[in-house]
C-alpha cells in the first residue's frame, strides 16, 4: 500500500513539475519578448530621427542613401540571415506548420531574430517604408522556440504564443495580440494552450508597459460617425481599402515567385530603393519609414493628410516589400489606409475627417491580411475608441470581401506557403 502511494506521489510530482516548467517557459518568454519589443521600439524611433536629420542636410541625399541601404540590407540578409526577409510573420506561420525541428529552426532561430532586429532598424535608418511590428512577431516566435527547444511537442503552441506576445507588446494591444494568434497564426482556437498563450501575452504586455509606460499607440480620441450620410463612408472605405489592400497583397506575393528576382536580388533592391526615394521626394518626405508621426498628428488634430500621401505611401510600401529587405507592413499599412481615408473624406464634407481615416485604416489593413477581426480589434485598441466599434467592424468585413475579389488569400498565408514548400 505504501509502495503504491509512493509511486502515485512520484507520478504526481512529475506531472506538477512538468506543468510548472511549461508555465515558466511561457512566462519567461513573454518577459523577454516584451523587453525585446520595447528595445526595438525605442531604437526604431532613434533610427527614424537619424534619417530625418539626414533629410535636414539635403532632401537629395536619399537618392544615394536609400538605394545603397536597400542593396546592403538585402545582401546581408541573403549572406548571413537567410529567412529574415520581409515582415517575418509568414515565417512564423510556416514554422508552426512544419514538423521537422531543423526546418523550424531555419525560420525562427535566434540568429534570424538578431538579423531581423538589426536589419529592420537599418531599413528605417535608410528610409524604407517598413514597420517594426511584424518583425517583433518573428523575433517573439524565435525567442519562444529557443526557450522551448527541449520540448518539440509544445513548439507549435510556443511559436503561437511568441507571435501573439510580439503583437501585444509592439502595439500595447493585448486583446489584438490574442485575436491575431487565433485568427491569423493558427486559424483555430486551441483550448489546451489558450491559458498559456494569454499568460505569455500578459507577461510581454506588462514588461513593455514597465519599460515604455502605458500608452495608446495613436493616442485617445472620441471621433465618431453621427449617422445618416456619415454611414455611407463605411462601404466607400471598405471597397476602396479592400481593393487596394488586395492589390498590394497580390503584387507582393507574385513578386516573390518571379525567377528574375531570385537571379538578381541586389539589382532589384537597388532599383526599389531608388524608386522609394522618388516617392519620398514627391511626397515632401512624408512616406519614408512608418509615417507614424504624420498619421498620429492628423488623427489628433482632425486635419487631412496631403492628397498624394495615400498613393505614394502605397507605392513606397509595395516597393520596400518587393525588394526583400527585412521589415514589417503593419504600420505602413495603417498609414496607407489613413491616407486613403483622408482622400475619401473629401466626399463627406460634414463628417469628421479623423473618423473616416480610421475607417480607411481598418479597411486597408483588413484587405491586406484578410483577417477582419484582427483588423478592427487592433485599430480600436490603438485609438481607445469604442464608439466606432460597429462602423469599424462593418468596414473590416466589407474590405475583406472586396479584397477577395483581387486576391484569394491574405498576404501572410500566401507567403508562408513558400517557406513550407520551397519553390511553390
Amino acid at each position: 500500500m505504501k509502495f503504491a502511494l509512493s509511486r502515485r506521489h512520484k507520478r504526481l510530482l512529475v506531472v506538477v513539475s512538468t506543468r510548472s516548467r511549461r508555465r515558466a517557459i511561457f512566462l519567461l518568454g513573454g518577459v523577454v519578448i516584451g523587453a525585446a519589443a520595447a528595445a526595438l521600439a525605442q531604437l526604431a524611433d532613434l533610427a527614424q530621427t537619424a534619417f530625418v536629420a539626414l533629410l535636414g542636410h539635403s532632401r537629395y541625399l536619399p537618392f544615394v542613401v536609400t538605394p545603397l541601404g536597400f542593396l546592403i540590407s538585402v545582401y546581408l540578409t541573403d549572406r548571413f540571415f537567410q529567412n529574415a526577409q520581409g515582415s517575418g510573420i509568414p515565417q512564423a506561420i510556416a514554422a508552426r506548420r512544419l514538423t521537422d525541428q531543423t526546418a523550424r529552426g531555419r525560420l525562427v532561430s535566434m540568429r534570424v531574430a538578431v538579423g531581423k532586429f538589426v536589419l529592420t532598424l537599418f531599413g528605417l535608418l535608410v528610409g524604407a517604408s517598413v514597420g517594426r511590428e511584424g518583425p517583433t512577431v518573428q523575433i517573439g516566435a524565435s525567442i519562444m522556440f529557443a526557450l522551448g527547444r527541449l520540448s518539440p511537442r509544445r513548439q507549435p503552441a510556443l511559436i503561437l504564443a511568441g507571435a501573439s506576445a510580439g503583437v501585444a507588446a509592439a502595439f500595447n494591444t493585448p486583446l489584438a495580440g490574442i485575436i491575431f494568434g487565433i485568427e491569423e497564426m493558427s486559424r483555430s482556437f486551441e483550448t489546451r494552450s489558450s491559458t498559456l498563450i494569454i499568460a505569455a501575452v500578459v507577461a510581454a504586455g506588462l514588461t513593455s508597459v514597465a519599460l515604455l509606460g502605458n500608452y495608446t499607440y495613436f493616442g485617445t480620441s472620441a471621433m465618431t460617425l453621427r449617422g445618416g450620410v456619415d454611414w455611407l463612408a463605411i462601404p466607400a472605405c471598405g471597397v476602396v481599402g479592400g481593393l487596394a489592400g488586395g492589390l498590394f497583397s497580390r503584387i507582393v506575393v507574385a513578386a516573390g515567385g518571379l525567377q528574375a528576382i531570385a537571379r538578381h536580388p541586389l539589382l532589384l533592391a537597388l532599383g526599389c530603393g531608388f524608386a522609394v526615394a522618388i516617392c519620398g521626394f514627391a511626397s515632401d518626405d512624408t512616406v519614408y519609414g512608418t509615417s507614424y508621426a504624420q498619421v498620429k498628428t492628423a488623427l489628433e488634430s482632425g486635419s487631412p493628410l496631403p492628397t498624394e500621401f495615400g498613393v505614394l505611401k502605397w507605392l513606397a510600401t509595395t516597393l520596400s516589400s518587393v525588394s526583400g529587405l527585412p521589415g514589417g507592413i503593419f504600420s505602413p499599412s495603417l498609414a496607407v489606409g489613413a491616407g486613403l481615408g483622408s482622400n475619401i473624406a473629401a466626399l463627406f464634407t460634414d463628417t469628421p475627417i479623423a473618423a473616416i481615416m480610421l475607417l480607411g485604416m481598418v479597411a486597408y489593413f483588413s484587405g491586406v491580411v484578410q483577417a477582419p477581426i484582427t483588423a478592427f480589434a487592433i485599430v480600436i485598441e490603438m485609438t481607445d475608441n469604442h464608439t466606432m466599434v460597429i462602423p469599424l467592424m462593418a468596414t473590416s468585413v466589407i474590405a475583406y470581401a472586396a479584397s477577395r475579389l483581387v486576391s484569394d488569400e491574405g498576404i501572410y498565408h500566401a507567403l508562408a506557403r513558400r517557406f513550407v514548400q520551397p519553390g511553390a
